[in-house]
């Protein structure tokens, strides 16, 4: 098994695909790749403004609320949702329209974007009890210290800290923890 430990003082940021913001790379597949080739990326964002998403042809999207009071998610074709930290992710096409509206200021998110036909993900919070299948990679990411057990090796990982696990013991999910978040990606 591979383990990576990807710190947050060395995540990408970026400008947003449509401009209107900038987005915090995590983790990209494959490594280098840009918003148009990825295979699969792994970002958050801060949002501050009501306004449109991104659109991605090809690629299937969850969103997570991070903090902040939340938004509601109006993707075409589908009913408004609501979003906050306590609610569980959307999973949704990114080659729809969908408009953010703020609930009640600036919000932070955690967005986990595969290409359709290629690869399939799952992102959750860690507390999930729910077994994780046979992942290709497994992405852990923290919103706060923690110390990760993983594999039977312990990583410390700093406040938006994560760790990228691939090959066969990518199955092995953390202990719960309510600071962790888990991204699961799977080739189709």
């Amino acid at each position: 098994m591979s383990m990576t430990h990807l710190p947050a003082a060395k995540h990408r940021r970026m400008p947003w695909k449509n401009g209107r913001g900038e987005t915090t790379e995590i983790a990209v597949y494959p490594q280098g790749a840009g918003l148009e080739d990825f295979g699969w990326r792994l970002s958050m964002a801060g949002v501050t403004e009501h306004g449109a998403f991104s659109i991605f042809p090809g690629i299937d999207r969850t969103l997570a609320v991070l903090d902040g009071a939340g938004i509601e998610l109006e993707v075409q074709g589908q009913d408004r949702h609501r979003l906050t930290p306590g609610t569980e992710p959307l999973a949704f096409a990114a080659d729809v329209p969908a408009v953010a509206h703020l609930l009640g200021g600036p919000i932070s998110d955690l967005n986990l974007m595969t290409r359709r036909g290629s690869y399939v993900h799952q992102l959750r919070h860690a507390t999930d009890p729910a077994p994780l299948g046979r992942p290709d990679w497994l992405l852990v990411l923290a919103t706060a210290p923690a110390t990760v057990r993983i594999a039977g090796q312990e990583v410390a990982l700093g406040q938006f800290d994560a760790l990228l696990c691939d090959g066969a013991e990518a199955a092995s999910p953390p202990a719960p923890a309510p600071d962790l978040w888990l991204a699961t990606i799977s080739r189709a």
